[in-house]
């Protein structure tokens, strides 16, 4: 099998969601925004062969990601065995790397936890009942109370706004000064620049007729929504929590909504454990015999 990969565009958007609709287990990495978005930072390519499209990434190291569509009807042994080089495969959905254990292709294979994505019940994030919820719902009246907001969708008009709110937040962060920040940075740019084309949806938090969060989701399936970014001004308690309850009311017809991965920093972990998820999307690299 020989693979001719090609820049990641827009023109092939329509066909690549086909594929992705074949998929049995759907993780973040995998919809079409996200590979777009991130093409320029990971170095992602992909190839049309064999009913599948193979995603390469080139930096920050050589890697395969999960090829995309039916997996059941792929004999995984033959396919594998006729790559042209020995590649490391990353971001692997569990069900995926089970398969191709079970066909005896993996030579190793070890737990990425820090690219393991969180699922939570879209009506829990909505009612915030419970003890478990007690300090989101309190930081949530918070500002509520504090402040005269408004939500609104996230179209046109306010894109700009977005725009606007995500330049000052990287001066208040100081983006230059990270190269995590500074990446996310430009990827929210190209977004949100490019939002009606990638049939996004979004939402944002209005206060005093100024955007002081905004966030950019797109859904993975009928059932689950995943958050691509998320963004608010810290010095506003509760925007964070006003946002995301807001959004998710907004979008009750999902189930679940995936928040990605924490990318093993302690910070982010800390916060999206303490939402309370109803499980996990585990991933794995692999090594192939």
């Amino acid at each position: 099998m020989s693979l001719t990969f090609e820049p990641i565009s827009l023109l092939k958007q329509d066909a690549y969601r086909r594929q992705l609709e074949q998929v049995p287990q759907l993780s973040s990495d995998y919809s079409f925004a996200n590979l777009w978005a991130w093409c320029d930072e990971y170095d992602l390519s992909w190839a049309w062969e064999n009913d599948l499209v193979w995603i390469r990434q080139g930096r920050t190291q050589p890697a395969y990601w999960a090829p995309i569509g039916d997996w059941n009807t792929i004999s995984w042994e033959r396919c594998l065995s006729s790559l042209p080089e020995k590649v490391d495969f990353v971001r692997i959905p569990e069900l995926l790397a089970t398969q191709w254990m079970e066909a005896g292709c993996v030579l190793s294979c070890t737990e990425q936890r820090d690219h393991w994505d969180y699922l939570y019940s879209v009506k829990e994030l909505i009612s915030l009942k419970g003890n478990r919820f007690h300090s989101k719902k309190n930081l949530l009246r918070q500002f509520q109370k504090k402040n005269k907001w408004k939500y609104v969708s996230l179209d046109g008009r306010l894109i700009k706004e977005a725009l606007l709110m995500q330049y000052d937040w990287c001066a208040w962060r100081n983006c230059e000064a990270s190269a995590g920040l500074s990446a996310e940075n430009r990827v929210i740019n190209k977004v949100l620049e490019s939002f009606d084309a990638l049939n996004l949806i979004g939402g944002a938090i209005v206060v005093d007729a100024m955007v002081v969060a905004f966030t950019v989701a797109e859904a993975l399936d009928s059932k689950t929504l995943v958050i691509h970014f998320e963004k608010g001004f810290g010095h506003y308690r509760g925007v964070y929590q006003a946002i995301n309850r807001e959004f998710l009311a907004a979008q009750s017809v999902f189930e679940i909504v995936n928040r990605e991965q924490d990318l093993g920093n302690e910070g982010l972990r800390k916060a999206k454990l303490s939402y309370n998820p109803v499980d996990f999307l585990k991933k794995f690299r692999l090594t192939l015999k």
